[in-house]
């Protein structure tokens, strides 16, 4: 695996700069009401409000904007109809559920059906033909409950194999420890008809989302463990592969040993490789990244944004000064390493406390980007510069 040419744990928040590069502070078109920050050219409106906890955002096969909304137990539609810009409100596809957090459509006989990540199964269901509705509810597999960690997330695995397969993160029951259930703290493989869970990749405290990159990689942004003070451990981004140990609760970042831990003492360090996988890229502590999402092509953005990964930081909740709250921009160079970060959205975060909490993010086939907030219930619409 390739790994970063600079690092990004200690990289000092910025305000948005413009494409000049000359650091001035730059200023897109806000209308959502909050003190939002994005670079000139591109705009934010508010596209849906009064929401539930929004959290896992993902466009239909027919372009329609869907959500988990994990307290209310449902997956959502927030039609856009007369095409306006501002859903004409949220319609109600799939309810009755246990803390929903993330789903996926996949094409079936009928039409579509949707995957859905409770928090405790994976379960299965067919969409009618306008996508307003989910039947035919059935688990196919029962999944790990309780403990801290209760978010499940679903990406469909590299095909490399021939075999469709789904991958599911299913976080740790604790901040540090040796599970006694070995699907706590890793990613699960398991075919569509939920047979055959086993392990994917392991050693991952909390990997919240995933993400299939350009060329199939998945990545997955990955929580750091709490009390080692403000600036350890880092929080990372991996890439995922099959049969890798990335490190927990033994390791973090750069395989580095947790010492506070573990206080085994080895003949031979326990946090390198082969054994142990280092993440792809250390983000500052606590900053809690959430959704992940990269620049596609032909989508109306500015060349030099096309092919970056923006990441939703969440934000901290016991750092002494408070960190993360922006949409975090990262420039990749051609092997996917990180070159540079900035803010790509920031203002979530005032000196009268917290406005907002960004959680996921997801591109629409026009180039609109999407974002969820489960602080305030809203989804932002962010435009891209018009071509001149």
């Amino acid at each position: 695996m390739t790994q970063p040419s600079v690092d990004l744990s200690k990289t000092i928040p910025s305000q948005p700069t413009s494409s000049t590069g000359e650091g001035e502070l730059a200023l897109g078109k806000n209308e959502t009401g909050l003190p939002l920050l994005l670079p000139r050219g591109f705009s934010i409106n508010l596209f849906a409000k009064d929401l539930e906890t929004p959290r896992s955002i993902r466009i239909a096969p027919d372009g329609t904007v869907m959500i988990a909304e994990p307290n209310a137990g449902r997956i959502s539609s927030l039609p856009d109809r007369d095409n306006d810009g501002v859903s004409d409100g949220r319609v109600t596809v799939a309810d009755s559920l246990e803390r929903p957090h993330d789903f996926l459509f996949y094409p079936s006989e009928s039409g579509y059906d949707l995957f859905v990540a409770e928090t405790s199964a994976l379960s299965r269901m067919r969409l009618n033909t306008d996508f307003t509705r989910a039947e035919s509810y059935r688990v196919l597999t029962p999944l790990p409950t309780g403990g801290r960690h209760w978010t499940r997330s679903l990406e469909f695995a590299p095909t490399g194999k021939g075999e469709e397969r789904l991958l599911i993160s299913i976080g740790s029951s604790c901040d540090a420890c040796h599970e006694e259930d070995a699907r706590r703290g890793t990613v699960q493989s398991v075919r569509l008809d939920g047979s055959d869970l086993k392990p994917y990749s392991v050693g991952l405290l909390n990997a919240v989302f995933l993400e299939a990159s350009p060329n199939g990689a998945i990545w997955a942004t990955e929580m750091g463990r709490d009390f080692l003070g403000d600036d350890l451990p880092p929080d990372e981004i991996n890439i995922l592969d099959e049969g890798k140990n990335y490190g927990w609760p033994t390791c973090y970042g750069k395989n580095v040993h947790d010492t506070v831990f573990d206080k085994n003492t080895y003949i031979r360090n326990p946090c390198m490789e082969p054994f142990e996988t280092p993440s792809h890229i250390d983000l500052p502590a606590h900053s809690a990244p959430l959704g992940l999402a990269f620049v596609p092509k032909d989508a109306g953005w500015p060349e030099e944004y096309v092919g970056n990964l923006l990441v939703a930081y969440h934000g901290s909740w016991n750092q002494t000064v408070p960190t993360g709250y922006a949409i975090r921009r990262f420039v990749l160079d051609e092997n996917g390493n990180a070159t540079s970060n900035e803010d790509f959205v920031s203002g979530w975060l005032t000196d009268q406390g917290v406005l907002g909490r960004p959680a996921d993010l997801t591109f629409g086939s026009d180039g609109t980007l999407y974002i969820t907030d489960d602080k305030t219930g809203l989804i932002y619409r962010i435009t891209p510069p018009k071509a001149e």
